[in-house]
């Protein structure tokens, strides 16, 4: 797959105790993002964090979460963000998705 020039990037907060259909929710979305046919995803598991309840969640040994937060990050054609956002707002009930417009210089296997 050829990706380059104008792109979209999705970036999705959500938090690992997130779930979909019994599965993290994280695990779903990068299933759903494969099975649509996407360029890839990341997921990255942050070490502490807050959202919209200012309820604050870390990997801190004097204060354990089980909630951490997590960031799938996706970066695509601007028609197939627009194709699984449909999907990304069923599957996200609690949360934060940002769209921010990229560029892709290179896109390559190693």
């Amino acid at each position: 797959m050829k990706i380059e020039g104008d792109a979209k990037r999705v970036m999705i907060f959500i938090g690992e105790s997130d779930r979909w259909h019994y599965q993290p929710l994280h695990t779903a979305i990068v299933e759903m993002l494969r099975r649509e046919g996407c360029a890839g995803a990341t997921v990255l598991k942050g070490v502490e964090g807050f959202g919209k309840a200012s309820r604050i969640h870390t990997a801190s040994i004097l204060r354990l979460s089980e909630d951490l937060p997590v960031v799938v990050t996706l970066i695509d054609t601007p028609e197939r963000v627009e194709r699984v956002l449909q999907k990304i707002d069923e599957m996200v009930g609690g949360g934060l998705v940002t769209v921010e417009d990229v560029h892709i210089r290179k896109y390559a296997d190693a």
